[in-house]
C-alpha cells in the first residue's frame, strides 16, 4: 500500500499529499517514458497551505520514481520530510513558485527540441498548432547556460520567465508551469509537439506560418482546458498502467 506521510506544518488532509505525491512520481515517470525527461530534470509541486514544495529525491531515477520517495522542502531549501537531498537545481523551482503565486507545479527539462532553438540566430518559437496558444505571451530566453543552483540565478531565472507559462534556458533546457501536475504534463507534451512542428516546417525549406492573432482568439473562444487536461491525464495514466510503468494502486484519479 501506498504510504506518504502528512508533511510537517501543513493542514492538506493525508489522501490530498498523498495524491499529489502520486502525482508527481507519475508524471515524471510518464514524461521519462515520453523521452521529455531523461537521467536529469524534475518536477516540482506546491503544498498547499505551506511555504514549501514537493520535489524528488536528486539521484533518484526518472524511470522508478515513488511517491514515497518524495520530498518535502521548504521556500529556504530546508528538507522538512524525507531522508535525501533535493535536486542541486531546487532555486529555479522556489523562485518560480514564489514569484508565481498562480503557479501551481513546475517542470525543468532538458527538451533536445527546444534546446535547439536556442541555438539558432534569428529563429524563435512561436504557436504553430492549435493546443500552443498556451504560450501566446511568449516564451523569453534566459542567458544564462548554467546549472541553476544559487539563490541569484533562480531569481534571475523567474524574472526571464516573468507572466509567460514557459521559458527556454540558452544551450541547457526548459521551464513550464501550470496549475497542476497533470496540466504541466499535458503542456509539456503540446510544447514539444509545438516545437517538433516548427521545427520540420523550417527543414522542408519553407516559411513558418504562426498562429495569427485572430486565430489564437478564435481558439480561446472554444478553449475547454480543464476538459482536455482531464481527457488527456487519464490516456497518458491508463497507457502508463497497462503498459507496466505506473502501479494501479496509485491514487491518481483515473
Amino acid at each position: 500500500m501506498l504510504d506518504v506521510k502528512t508533511r510537517a506544518g501543513t493542514n492538506l488532509p493525508q489522501a490530498d499529499v498523498t495524491r499529489l505525491a502520486a502525482q508527481v512520481a507519475a508524471a515524471t515517470r510518464l514524461l521519462n517514458m515520453l523521452g521529455i525527461l531523461d537521467y536529469s530534470g524534475h518536477i516540482s509541486a506546491r503544498l498547499p497551505g505551506r511555504d514549501a514544495l514537493l520535489i524528488q529525491p536528486n539521484t533518484d531515477s526518472r524511470a522508478e520514481l515513488l511517491p514515497e520517495r518524495i520530498l518535502t522542502v521548504s521556500f529556504d531549501g530546508e528538507v522538512l520530510q524525507g531522508d535525501d537531498k533535493p535536486p542541486s537545481e531546487l532555486p529555479i523551482h522556489i523562485e518560480i513558485l514564489k514569484a508565481r503565486p498562480d503557479v501551481q507545479a513546475v517542470l525543468h527539462c532538458h527538451m533536445r527540441i527546444a534546446i535547439a532553438f536556442t541555438m539558432m540566430e534569428g529563429v524563435t518559437i512561436k504557436p504553430m498548432r492549435a493546443r500552443s496558444v498556451r504560450w501566446e505571451s511568449g516564451i523569453p530566453v534566459h542567458p544564462d547556460p548554467s546549472h541553476i543552483k544559487l539563490k541569484e540565478q533562480g531569481l534571475a531565472l523567474a524574472k526571464t520567465l516573468g507572466p509567460h507559462n514557459a521559458a527556454l534556458m540558452r544551450a541547457h533546457g526548459m521551464v513550464l508551469t501550470a496549475e497542476s501536475v497533470p496540466a504541466l504534463l499535458i503542456d509539456a507534451v503540446h510544447f514539444e509537439e509545438n516545437a517538433t512542428a516548427l521545427m520540420q516546417v523550417l527543414q522542408a525549406g519553407a516559411k513558418p506560418i504562426a498562429l495569427t492573432r485572430a486565430e489564437m482568439d478564435q481558439i480561446n473562444r472554444h478553449e475547454r482546458r480543464e476538459h482536455h487536461i482531464g481527457k488527456l491525464w487519464k490516456y497518458y495514466v491508463r497507457k502508463g498502467i497497462s503498459e507496466g510503468l505506473l502501479p494501479r494502486e496509485w491514487p491518481l484519479g483515473v
